[in-house]
């Protein structure tokens, strides 16, 4: 593993953070938010597809890791979100990254502990983990959160495959 991309996709704004993991401990490289001009979504899906593909081309990232959709309140909420998920996975695909996603609770688990935890705490935590000076903002920590979720998940993946430890036991 080297440099994973964290998407958190949004039709209002969506937060991207990078790290590299190719030393001992994930390392920040960058976060940010994607702020979408109001009016007509298909516009806003060209924004996300153009800064992502912008993204990847400068930073130039081995893997990619998206939030996937969370229906909670209407399903017109989920179809934007799913439209605005797409154009930030085809930009991915386009620059020939592989694709991992992972549920909301699952990264949130992950990074906090708790697949509850509030947006403050995965805030926190991925100021901790990444020993950052600030927190950073809401929508550019949960994608940082997405990308050390892909960290901790393949790593624990190696760790047990290499004979450690996995829940306490030995495997």
């Amino acid at each position: 593993m080297a440099i994973i991309l964290g998407i958190d996709p949004g039709s209002v704004k969506t937060g991207f953070g990078i790290i590299d993991t190719s030393a001992r401990q994930p390392r920040y490289l960058t976060s940010g938010v994607i702020k979408l001009p109001s009016g007509e979504l298909p516009p806003r899906l060209k924004v996300i597809f153009d800064a992502i593909s912008q993204i990847v081309g400068e930073y130039q990232p081995d893997q990619c890791a998206v939030e996937q959709i969370f229906v909670a309140k209407s399903a017109g909420s989920a179809l934007k979100l799913g439209q605005a998920r797409g154009a930030a996975i085809v930009a991915a695909v386009n620059a020939g990254l592989p694709v991992a996603e992972y549920e909301a609770r699952k990264v949130k688990q992950s990074v906090v502990g708790n697949g509850g935890a509030t947006k403050d705490q995965v805030q926190h935590m991925v100021m901790t983990l990444l020993k950052l000076p600030a927190c950073p903002q809401e929508d550019a920590a949960d994608a940082l959160a997405v990308a050390l979720c892909h960290y901790h998940s393949h790593h624990v993946m190696r760790t047990t495959a290499a004979g450690g430890f996995r829940r306490g036991r030995m495997v």
